[in-house]
């Protein structure tokens, strides 16, 4: 059986084609003009939507420049001691503590060491043995007077009684070095050579120690009133940071403090790593606040001259020439080649190149080499082929 079609369905049919078809059909969008460049400036024509984007400042003139470097505060050693042990024992008392005072020649800790008290025992033996050669020396003496023995005999027994005194000066020394007495006990103390603060403690009770284990000291005794600041420095600031010079200390848990520190010492050597130079300073910690390896900043003024001071984002490097982009009118931008003579995080000193009060773009300047780019190619290619 056949369809049959009629005159509406068709033109129903149709209707909705025409429809669709316009529906389809899209409006045309207008595009921006591309800027121009013309006499080594790209020219932006007005109204152009990249235009807000290309932020600029004006340079300025700066006499000198504020110095930022990482800097970290340790003890200072010339007044810090670390107690290692001397004889190979075991731990029997601890009377000192982490944050303890200590005088000079305190206690921090005693060792029940066999090894120690074989040095006593020597002691006691060499006292012994002179005592036996003074005598033999008396007899001697005794002897020659009435004519028995022969000198020869004398001077052997004054040589072997001076040889005994020195054996028990020797042997007296190395105990009463490590407090040590005339009894032998085997009892060890491991004492403090200065007066300050006990800042660490690396041993506990019955702890087997031994004098050739490579590990922490048992204690660190230091005076926490005065700190060494181990500061990172660049060759550029080796001129500036001289024995004697003042830097300021800020850390930033303390943000309140105003702190100064004094340069003590400057290495002769430039660390390959990390291209830095180790300077260090002393600061003042009276109260103290400031504690070993905080981390903090070492900031001085360094004096320049005239020169012109920009943003670090307003300074682009190509090849080992740096440049930068200046905007003489609305919308007319040129790049500027610039001689850098301090280049920090945030601020770029120039010595060459740009004038106080010059407008620099510090925002987006990496499209805008891109812009002149693109249209340097353009011109390039509507130039005339030379015959």
């Amino acid at each position: 059986m056949k369809t049959l079609r009629t005159p509406i369905t068709l033109l129903s049919i149709a209707a909705l084609t025409l429809l669709a078809a316009c529906q389809d059909k899209h409006e045309p969008v207008a595009t921006a003009p591309m800027p121009i460049i013309q006499n080594n400036q790209l020219r932006y024509p007005a109204g152009h939507p990249q235009l807000p984007l290309l932020v600029s400042v004006p340079a300025a003139q700066a006499e000198s420049v504020n110095i930022e470097l990482p800097a970290k505060l340790v003890w200072n050693e010339e007044k810090t001691q670390r107690v290692f042990p001397a004889f190979t024992g075991r731990v029997t008392r601890i009377s000192a503590d982490v944050g303890q005072s200590v005088k000079a020649g305190q206690v921090l800790a005693e060792l029940a060491s066999p090894e120690f008290g074989a040095a006593q025992a020597d002691t006691s033996r060499a006292q012994a043995e002179a005592t036996l050669a003074k005598l033999a020396l008396q007899r001697q003496r005794d002897l020659f007077e009435a004519g028995v023995v022969a000198r020869k005999d004398l001077e052997q027994a004054e040589a072997e009684a001076a040889r005994a005194q020195a054996e028990v000066a020797r042997a007296q020394a190395r105990t009463s070095l490590y407090g040590g007495g005339t009894s032998v006990n085997q009892q060890l103390g491991l004492r403090s050579d200065m007066a300050g603060v006990v800042v660490e403690r690396n041993l506990n009770p019955g702890q087997e120690v031994r004098t050739d284990s490579a590990g922490s000291p048992l204690f660190v005794v230091s005076d926490p009133s005065t700190l060494w600041v181990s500061i990172d420095a660049h060759e550029a600031d080796v001129l500036d940071l001289r024995p004697g010079a003042r830097v300021v200390l800020q850390v930033p848990t303390l943000p309140d403090q105003k702190l100064e520190a004094v340069i003590s010492a400057v290495t002769d050597q430039i660390d390959p790593t990390t291209r830095t130079i180790k300077v260090r300073a002393t600061v003042a910690n009276p109260k103290r606040l400031l504690k070993s390896e905080m981390l903090a900043t070492v900031r001085y003024e360094r004096h320049v001259g005239h020169s012109v001071q920009v943003p670090a984002t307003a300074v682009f490097l190509r090849g080992n020439q740096h440049y930068v982009f200046v905007q003489s009118q609305p919308g007319v931008f040129e790049p500027r080649d610039v001689k850098v003579s301090y280049e920090g995080a945030k601020l770029v000193l120039l010595g060459e190149g740009l004038k106080p009060g010059e407008q620099v773009v510090v925002q987006n300047g990496l499209l805008l080499a891109r812009e002149l780019r693109i249209a340097q190619d353009a011109a390039h290619s509507n130039e005339p082929a030379k015959p």
